[in-house]
Order: structure tokens, then C-alpha cells, then sequence
């Protein structure tokens, strides 16, 4: 069921999404050479305990999941594309990590995520994590009263095609509310002017991905992590927004 949010709920939620914010900026400035995924998620966890907030992973278990996920963030590693489980991995020169992050704060949840590269950087990841950035811009820049879901997936693949990547649609934007994943579904490609019209009070988050050279993926021994079909690595960027009269709101902004 798709539930709209009144103006004093859209108000509850920014705790949540300050959060979110506040925690993947930590992570970003954290994130270095020599830098264990599992101290990331350790401090990821310290803050949300430190904010009186919930983790959205730790009981999760969706029917695509292996088992409970255990940790409060997903870090995905180079071809490790979204849903990566931390494990006692240290970050080497040159890793691509992508980081996705949720919580709730008073029951109200939101989503994040992003990329970046470790020490040296190849021009290619630069490349993509910065379509994956144009993107989600796009299809924010989209969400709008009047529009329809199809005008921000088609945004969204608008941005990825040009730069010649191919769209995965198995994974996308979502519902978030009380809940982190819920409907509607929000692909990153889609035909503008088809499917729900957006109204004001509507909160999704918009989550274009990118791998380099494929758009397929499967999922690794550990029953989580989802990795490039072939072997090509990936970027990902996601914010939380609310449709609102005034335009979109992103709960999630970074400062």
C-alpha cells in the first residue's frame, strides 16, 4: 500500500534523515587505506545507538536475503555491487566502496547511500560514480506534483545511457516510511509519463547503480552480497525525498 505523509510526519522524519546523513558523512571521512569494513559498521553502529535510533539491517531478512543480515551497513567492494555483508576485509589503494546505510529515529526511517574511492583513484570509477551522482539528481529534479513515477526512472536511465552504461532494473528505489522498503517500487529506467502520479506527501528513495561493463549481477556464498556478472565493479548513490507542493525535499542532504 502506498501511503502519503502529511506535513507533520514529513517533520518527524527528518531526525531519521539527519542521521543518515550524519553517519555516511563519519563513513566517508573514515573510509581509507588500511581501514577495516568491519570498523565501519562498528562506528556506523555507535552512532545510531549514540542517537537513540534503530538499525533497518540488523533483522532484516527478505526473501533475496540468505539470512538475517546482522550488520547495520552494506559495504560493497569493487565488483561487489549493492548488499555487501562486512566481513574483516581491509580497504586496499584503489578500492571503488559503495556505502548503504538506514535507520529509523521514532519509528520513521530513512535511506542512503554512496561512493567513493579509496587512495588512488581510476578515472573510470570516477567516472561512474559520478553518473550515478547525475542520476540521482535527475531523477530528483523529477520528482515533482503532477509528474509520474515513469518521469524519474526515465530521468534516471537518461543520464546512465548517455554515458553508455546499461540499467539493472532487479534493484531500485523504493517506498520508505515506517518501514525502509515499501511501494512503490522506483526503477532507474522506465518510460516518462506511465505509472503514479506523484503527489504531494509521496516519500521514496531514488537509488540509481551502475556497473561498469554488464547489467547483471549474482549473488555471492554469503547470501548477501550481490557482485557484477562480470567481475566489473559498481557505484551507487541514494538519497530519501519527499514530493512535496514546494518541489522535491531530500531528507537525506549531506552538508
Amino acid at each position: 500500500m502506498i501511503e502519503l505523509r502529511s506535513a507533520s510526519e514529513l517533520e518527524a522524519m527528518r531526525p531519521a534523515g539527519r542521521l543518515v546523513a550524519e553517519v555516511l558523512t563519519a563513513l566517508q571521512e573514515k573510509a581509507a587505506v588500511g581501514v577495516n569494513l568491519l570498523e565501519l559498521d562498528a562506528l556506523a553502529h555507535k552512532m545510531i545507538r549514540a542517537a537513540g535510533g534503530e538499525s533497518c539491517y540488523i533483522d532484516y531478512h527478505p526473501s533475496f536475503g540468505g539470512s538475517p543480515f546482522g550488520k547495520v551497513l552494506c559495504t560493497s567492494v569493487n565488483d561487489a555491487v549493492l548488499h555487501g555483508l562486512p566481513h574483516d576485509y581491509v580497504l586496499a589503494d584503489g578500492d571503488l566502496l559503495s556505502v548503504d546505510f538506514a535507520a529509523s529515529v521514532d519509528g520513521w526511517v530513512s535511506d542512503s547511500a554512496l561512493s567513493l574511492v579509496v587512495g588512488t583513484a581510476r578515472p573510470q570509477d570516477l567516472k561512474m560514480i559520478e553518473t550515478t551522482e547525475q542520476a540521482l539528481a535527475a531523477g530528483i529534479a523529477a520528482a515533482t506534483v503532477g509528474n509520474r513515477l515513469g518521469d524519474i526512472s526515465a530521468a534516471i536511465a537518461q543520464v546512465c545511457h548517455a554515458a553508455g552504461y546499461t540499467v539493472n532494473t532487479q534493484f531500485g528505489g523504493h517506498g520508505v516510511g515506517r518501514t525502509m522498503h515499501g511501494e512503490p517500487h522506483v526503477p532507474n529506467n522506465g518510460r516518462a509519463g506511465r505509472g503514479l502520479k506523484l503527489q504531494p506527501g509521496l516519500v521514496i528513495a531514488i537509488e540509481p547503480w551502475l556497473m561498469q561493463s554488464t547489467d547483471e549481477i549474482y549473488t555471492d556464498d554469503d547470501g548477501w552480497t550481490l557482485r557484477s556478472a562480470d567481475g566489473s565493479r559498481g557505484a551507487h548513490s541514494e538519497h530519501t525525498i519527499a514530493v512535496t507542493p514546494d518541489g522535491p525535499l531530500v531528507l537525506t542532504a549531506r552538508s
